[in-house]
């Protein structure tokens, strides 16, 4: 059985990470971290599932919500994970993360911790966006810049970045599709006069209203025609399952950071 631990159990993502693994044969619940103001601290991680006592004790040290486990689940935010993947590097735990929202030098600090401990990374862990990131890359390939391309996205009044990490790993895919690099098209929003559209750009645009869960949009718009393709998630269980998913492939890998469509098996290109 795999020994696992969850950050921020007492989150809308993390405790149904926490269920999906109580859910999943192989798969044990050996940790829950939590902030030092959660009311939670203290008690039983079933009980505040509602799944009953597991005998794993909520804690805000995560020495002691993790030392037993062998993997930890993080989908937070990237202070919070910076510490995590630090730990997990330092005490030779797996680790998935699925925080978005990270700066390059964030990122850069991760790489460094996954050469010790392998580690998941990934800004959507559902099966349908990866895919999604794999078709935009190759219809990408495929049409000249003569289809401007755009990806709108969509998420829940409560989400704190923007773009999305998944809208990010769009455009990258799109952009590397095409061969030219995203720093220099990429348009976020527009607003004002601002003339007419470059060749080439690279739109990116974002909603935040209500409880979306998670919707992106990929158009190609050439004249006469447009592609869209597109992805919408009705439930976070999708996430869920996805980084359970990591979680148990991570077992026996040798450190680097991976990706989810390393997971998947589709790492060859539009990651």
């Amino acid at each position: 059985m795999m020994k696992t631990g969850v950050v921020g159990i007492g989150g809308r993502m993390g405790s149904l990470i926490a269920r999906v693994i109580l859910e999943s044969p192989g798969m044990g619940l050996r940790g829950a971290l939590e902030v030092s103001t959660y009311p939670g601290i203290g008690r039983d991680a079933g009980e505040v599932l509602g799944q009953g006592s597991l005998g794993v004790t909520v804690s805000s040290d995560m020495e002691k919500a993790f030392a037993s486990c062998e993997c930890i689940i993080d989908f937070t935010f990237p202070e919070v994970t910076l510490q995590v993947a630090r730990y997990a590097s330092e005490n030779g735990k797996t680790m998935v993360i699925g925080s978005t929202g990270f700066s390059e030098d964030q990122k850069k600090a991760i790489q460094a911790y996954a050469e010790k401990s392998p580690m998941v990374m990934s800004p959507n862990m559902s099966i349908g966006v990866n895919v999604l990131f794999k078709i935009v890359h190759m219809v990408a390939g495929l049409l000249d810049e003569s289809y401007d391309a755009e990806i709108v996205e969509a998420h829940h009044r409560m989400k704190k970045d923007a773009p999305s990490g998944t809208a990010l790993a769009l455009a990258e895919a799109l952009a590397r599709g095409r061969g030219v690099d995203l720093g220099n098209h990429a348009r976020y929003e527009r607003h004002g006069i601002i003339g007419a559209r470059p060749a080439g750009e690279i739109g990116i645009q974002t909603v935040r209203a209500g409880d979306i869960v998670g919707e992106h949009m990929v158009m190609f718009a050439g004249g006469g025609e447009r592609i869209e393709i597109a992805h919408k998630a009705h439930t976070r269980e999708n996430f869920a399952r996805g980084a359970v998913r990591a979680a148990r492939w991570l077992a026996g890998r040798q450190p680097g950071l991976y990706g989810m469509m390393d997971v998947l098996g589709m790492s060859d290109e539009g990651r």
